[in-house]
């Protein structure tokens, strides 16, 4: 990874930080859970297929923060932020999957929900 990709990363892991934690509602372990989620996307090297077009990470976590920010009203907890953000189309009905390495693809939905799993085992 080349300076120029560290930088990017930084700063829309940064950028993700300050939106995320201007929402209100949430349970402060809620919300440092979707926060880890969204850098935790950003982050991967894994290939996210939205609509038939894939997408690296700081692609794929911009588009689930539009929609994180567009249903945030509805959400109080990291599962209702993989189903509403992260999840599948709101136009076409399709869900998103989530390709890494050679491994065969699977829904964002089970990996995000893998990794709020491991998360929270490592939190307690």
């Amino acid at each position: 990874m080349n300076m120029e990709q560290v930088l990017k990363k930084a700063v829309n892991f940064s950028a993700l930080i300050i939106v995320s934690s201007a929402s209100a509602g949430l349970q402060p372990a809620e919300q440092e859970a979707i926060d880890h989620l969204l850098n935790f996307v950003s982050q991967t090297d894994c290939k996210i297929n939205r609509n038939g077009s894939y997408h690296d990470g700081p692609e794929a976590v911009a588009h689930i923060q539009k929609k994180y920010d567009y249903f945030k009203d509805k959400i109080g907890s990291a599962e209702e932020f993989i189903d509403y953000s992260a999840t599948k189309s709101a136009m076409s009905g399709k869900y998103y999957l989530v390709q890494c390495g050679q491994e065969e693809p699977g829904t964002t939905r089970e990996w995000l929900l893998d990794e709020l799993g491991n998360y929270r085992s490592r939190k307690n």
